[in-house]
């Protein structure tokens, strides 16, 4: 839903008629994933995708039937070859996408979004009839997937990255994160570190101490906190701060031997091995990293494996 969330608000203010087309199935190769979204206007408008272009024009002649009708549907789609390799597959498929009439629930859905709170809607593709739970937390990887004749689309917050330590490696890696699609916050003691001027596309710039600045912060499994600092004084105040809350990704720079003495220093403090096993440190994935770009794209790959329950391993070498 945040793919179209812009189109929607605009739509919905001018009172446009509008059907929402939800993949909610797929066999074979498939160019987007569950729960990707188009959303089309009676007027003739659309946005989003269900499937990189190969379906959209009949995704679009069943939606403009579903607005006439008032009536929801599911309509399912084989992508040929030949047309599949247009689009960057290597093979055809076949997706299934449930078409209905946006409705009063799914403006609260757009509301929840707007607001950046969780919330997680439950569509009956048989009836059409759907809920939403709003205090539901989904887990750090699950996604949109179906139950029986039931969709769910779970909603997080959105990604937060929390970087503690303004470092040199943070300034590649808060720019790869925005681009990434997170929120970004950067957290330093020292004001020449944490600028705006070494951090312009930072969402948050907050110049205190860690344990200080996580404290004002919500912290739940769409947070993934990322310590830079390499220093005691700030790593251990940062790990406190975090290990105990329901953070999806903590990690922590440094050799083997530096976050040993980190997780000995926790442990006499009364951390439990369940508790600092949370932590990935070293931190990020093994690129083969030497300067401060390949090093921040390790870290967010790494963050990004954790985030939708990926391995982190070479596609080569991955079954799919």
């Amino acid at each position: 839903m945040r793919e179209v969330l812009d189109e929607l608000n605009q739509w919905t203010r001018e009172g446009e008629e509008i059907a929402i087309a939800t993949v909610i199935e797929t066999w074979g190769s498939s160019p987007r994933p569950l729960g990707s979204k188009m959303v089309v206007t009676r007027s003739g408008k659309m946005a989003g995708s269900v499937s990189n272009g190969c379906i959209e024009g009949a995704v679009f002649d069943e939606a403009q039937k579903v607005l006439k009708s008032g009536k929801p549907k599911i309509a399912a789609f084989g992508v040929a070859d030949d047309v599949a390799f247009e689009v960057g597959l290597a093979c055809g498929g076949h997706i299934e996408v449930f078409i209905e009439p946006m409705s009063g629930l799914h403006a609260m859905v757009i509301e929840r979004l707007r607001r950046n709170q969780p919330v997680t809607l439950r569509t009956n593709l048989v009836t059409g009839e759907a809920d939403v739970v709003e205090n539901w937390t989904p887990a750090a990887s699950e996604l949109a997937h179906r139950e029986g004749d039931v969709f769910v689309e779970p909603y997080r917050r959105s990604a937060h990255l929390v970087i503690i330590g303004a470092i040199h490696i943070a300034i590649p890696l808060h720019r790869l994160a925005k681009l990434m699609g997170y929120r970004v916050t950067v957290i330093d003691a020292r004001a020449k570190f944490a600028s705006r001027d070494r951090f312009p596309e930072a969402d948050e710039l907050i110049v205190a101490w860690p344990d200080e600045a996580m404290s004002k912060i919500t912290v739940d499994n769409s947070t993934y906190v990322v310590i830079l600092t390499h220093d005691p004084k700030f790593d251990l105040p940062a790990l406190r701060s975090v290990l105990r809350k329901p953070a999806g990704y903590v990690g922590a720079i440094g050799s083997r031997k530096t976050n040993a003495n980190r997780f000995d220093a926790l442990r006499q403090e009364g951390f439990t091995e369940e508790e600092i096993s949370r932590v990935h440190g070293p931190i990020g994935l093994d690129l083969g990293s030497r300067g401060a770009e390949e090093t921040a794209l390790g870290i967010l790959a790494e963050v990004t494996a954790v985030r939708f329950g990926g391995t982190g391993a070479s596609m080569k070498a991955v079954r799919t």
